[in-house]
Formats: structure tokens, C-alpha cells, sequence
């Protein structure tokens, strides 16, 4: 299926979505920060990337303008997978270069049907 980089600093998410994407058949990378999503972005060159926000060092609203603006890595998809369920937080989240959003913790079903639509849309 598709190569997923899962960016979040919570390890109890790292597990609970690798776990749901593993089950879809998909392979999953892990990033435990914001730095380390944008270096193993252009590194690992993903399909789609899952982006927490708020995270120790940078947060996932600017790792996602960093890897949407850097031209090896903007043709990638990213989900912002955030407990923030603010609809100001959907659109700064767009306005960042973000694909869609989808509130922690994530419905296995809306998850996947969303990186679904973006691999295939």
C-alpha cells in the first residue's frame, strides 16, 4: 500500500495509529518531533504524512509549512491529526499547506478513508 510517516511526540499514539494504518496493510515511519518529521520527509520521501500539532520543539503547523514550502518534499500529502478540534485550528491548518485534518483520537474508518481519497484523488 502506501509508506506513512506518523509525526507525533505521544508514544501511546505513535502505537495507536501505527496500529490502524499497519492493519489497512500500510508501512509506517515514525518521527517523534517536528524536526525529526521534516529531516525523515525528505529522507524517507513518504506517500502521506500524519502531523501532530502540538509537539516539544517546533509545532506540527510549522513542520508542515516547512515541508509544504520546500520543493523536494510539498508534492506530499499531510493530515494534521490533532486534539485541537477548533475550526480555526482546520484552517490555519490549511493555510499551512495541510491536505485535511482529522481529531485525535482518530476513528479508524475516517482515517483511512481520508488517506484513501488523498493517495487516490
Amino acid at each position: 500500500m502506501a509508506k506513512i510517516l506518523v509525526v507525533d511526540d505521544s508514544p501511546t499514539m505513535q502505537i495507536g495509529t501505527t496500529r490502524i494504518l499497519v492493519s489497512a496493510g500500510h508501512d509506517v515511519i515514525q518521527a517523534a518531533s517536528g524536526t525529526e518529521g521534516i529531516e525523515k520527509a525528505s529522507s524517507e520521501n513518504p506517500d502521506i504524512i500524519l502531523m501532530d500539532v502540538v509537539m516539544p520543539d517546533i509545532s506540527g503547523f510549522q513542520a508542515t509549512r516547512t515541508i509544504t514550502s520546500n520543493p523536494d518534499t510539498q508534492h506530499i500529502p499531510i493530515i494534521i491529526l490533532s486534539t485541537k478540534e477548533q475550526e480555526t485550528d482546520k484552517v490555519w491548518a490549511k493555510r499551512q499547506g495541510a491536505s485535511d485534518y482529522v481529531v485525535k483520537p482518530p476513528e479508524p474508518k475516517e482515517l483511512l478513508s481520508k488517506i484513501d481519497a488523498l493517495l487516490n484523488g
